[in-house]
């Protein structure tokens, strides 16, 4: 490969790479504003600036491509006095809103204002003010003097969401931006300008004054919106998460997540309609009772009925361990009647990361066995044997049949029995004979299956009272041993909840099957051994990443 020396140090780079790329390479940082891998190159914040020997004039690192034997300083006087001047410029007009901006902590002309200014302004006239807390669409804010005009937002729009919506307007000192007239900042992937913008000109109106940065914990997980399974970071305070943000994966989101993601994925997790604790019917009302007393009368009420008279409904929602507990706990008792709910968009769909069918886990699902034995019933011989009194006990999972067949809700009800594990009390639940509190995808290790067969990694964000038990007495430096960032003095409420994998084992026990699993990395073990899709794999293997299996990839696939 060709080389160049770049601050006296000889480093490799690929033909067609610009200096900031094969800097990045090694693990070099050139400071930036502008530039974003993922978009094209602007050259308009000129903080990148170099010096090249045998070149007249320093040069932007960011559009200068590397060439054999070229010879660069970043710290050279004449590039650290230009990028002095540069920061300086930048600073001149730029308000002193880091008290009060959401972007405090994570902004790059802040810290750039530290480590690559000139430390004090000579600038002692009127600041120019522009337009602030300006709606550009329903999820994100503009503060106009905020704005270094990088224009990464309006390449954003064009290049990345496929949707002109911004532009610059007016020249100057006096530029700003602003949506196209008639037009506002509504496309489905709006929100990932709040993520680019280097500063706190754009921000998430969703978020905008709940925390700072330094006030949360950022968590790595998995998007459950749809089927891509999108990178995120889950970012907690006081056990409630206030934000997501995409997590970089070449292999899955790049860069990115849609608003649907963001927006509409994690406010269940503290919902006031949680289910907290096991609950009975008792005279007609739900009546909240110990998981000993739950457990007991479940077991016994399913071992009245036939093999064939009972049903097990799994969830693309819940994780693969819970889904391959309920097929071996449905097996045990001999139950052939096991299938899950598909929950397809098609007008959802699109070109660039959304897809339709709007589960996590389908994929991941059908590979663990939840589908009918031979001689078994499909989810629409499911709904059948229950509107005909044939099927007389459902065990259902993560998931709100009634929702999804409204017909049924009158039948459901009428059900001799009906266990539900649920998160938050849904139509299913609300009529249900014994309601079991399963844990959501941010209180749980786990893994998801996407559409293209690749594995990943749920892990923790939020705790539940089981995990203030296991944890209690820990150390905090032992936490990460557990895979979680649990804040141990955040006084949040924690709900009593459990995986569904930790509900159908110590319910398999009650009934004398011994279906016991002490982690969900054990559970991942086990399916790995008996799945050929899944063999060679484990939970370190997997990683923060993923790891593809062998599963074929989902065809469907609608654009829009």
């Amino acid at each position: 490969m060709p080389k160049f020396v770049l601050d006296g140090k000889e480093i490799e780079f690929k033909p067609g790479q610009t200096i900031i790329q094969a800097a990045k390479d090694h693990g070099i940082t050139i400071p930036h504003f502008c530039w974003h891998e993922s978009l094209s190159v602007a050259g308009n914040c000129r903080v990148c600036l170099v010096e090249i020997e045998k070149m007249p004039k320093l040069a932007i690192a960011c559009s200068t491509t590397a060439a054999e034997g070229m010879v660069v300083y970043t710290a050279s006087e004449k590039a650290l006095g230009a990028r002095n001047a540069v920061m300086e410029f930048l600073l001149i007009n730029h308000p002193l809103d880091c008290p009060i901006c959401d972007e405090a902590g994570e902004c790059k002309l802040q810290d750039y204002a530290y480590s690559h200014s000139a430390g004090e302004s000579r600038f002692v006239e009127e600041k120019n003010h522009k337009d602030k807390r300006v709606p550009l669409g329903p999820y994100v804010m503009f503060d106009g003097d905020r704005c270094i005009s990088c224009s990464r937002c309006i390449r954003f729009c064009d290049e990345i969401a496929k949707d002109n919506e911004l532009t610059f307007v007016k020249r100057g000192d006096r530029v700003t931006i602003t949506t196209f007239p008639g037009e506002e900042l509504d496309n489905p992937y709006s929100l990932n300008v709040t993520d680019i913008c280097p500063v706190g000109a754009l921000t998430n109106r969703d978020f905008r004054f709940r925390a700072r940065v330094w006030d949360m914990s950022a968590n790595k997980t998995i998007c459950t919106g749809c089927s891509r399974g999108c990178n995120i970071e889950l970012w907690v305070r006081n056990n409630e998460i206030l934000r997501i943000t995409p997590r970089q994966n070449e292999e899955v989101n790049t860069f990115w997540m849609c608003d649907h993601g963001r927006i509409n994925t994690f406010k269940f997790v503290n919902a006031e309609d949680r289910v907290d604790g096991p609950h009975i019917r008792k005279e007609g009302k739900l009546v909240k009772v110990e998981w000993n007393e739950a457990l007991t009368q479940a077991a016994s009420k399913l071992k009245k009925f036939a093999k064939n008279e009972i049903a097990f409904i799994g969830s693309a929602f819940a994780t693969l361990e819970d889904n391959y507990l309920l097929v071996k706990f449905a097996h045990s008792l001999g139950v052939k009647n096991i299938d899950f709910i598909r929950h397809y968009i098609p007008s959802f769909a699109d070109n660039i990361l959304r897809r339709e069918d709007m589960t996590p886990n389908s994929l991941g699902a059908e590979a663990v066995g939840v589908k009918p034995s031979q001689g078994g019933l499909n989810i629409d011989g499911i709904i059948n044997g229950i509107k005909e009194k044939k099927i007389k006990a459902v065990y259902l999972i993560d998931d709100d049949i009634a929702a999804a067949f409204p017909e049924l809700e009158e039948e459901l009800a009428k059900l001799d029995l009906l266990i539900v594990n649920a998160t938050n009390i849904n139509k299913s639940a609300s009529v249900a004979d014994i309601v079991f509190p399963a844990a959501t995808y941010a209180e749980k290790n786990g893994t998801f299956v996407n559409f293209q067969g690749r594995v990943q990694r749920l892990k923790p964000a939020v705790a539940t009272v089981e995990d203030d038990r296991a944890l209690d007495g820990l150390e905090m430096s032992r936490l990460d041993k557990f895979g979680t960032k649990f804040d141990r003095w955040a006084q949040g409420h924690k709900y009593d909840a459990k995986s569904s994998w930790k509900i159908l084992s110590a319910l398999s026990i009650e009934m004398g099957f011994k279906l016991k699993f002490n982690m969900a990395e054990d559970v991942f073990s086990e399916i790995a051994k008996n799945t050929k899709a899944f063999s060679g794999l484990d939970y370190d293997v997997i990683g923060e990443l993923g790891a593809q299996s062998k599963l074929q990839p989902e065809e469907k696939i609608i654009t829009t």
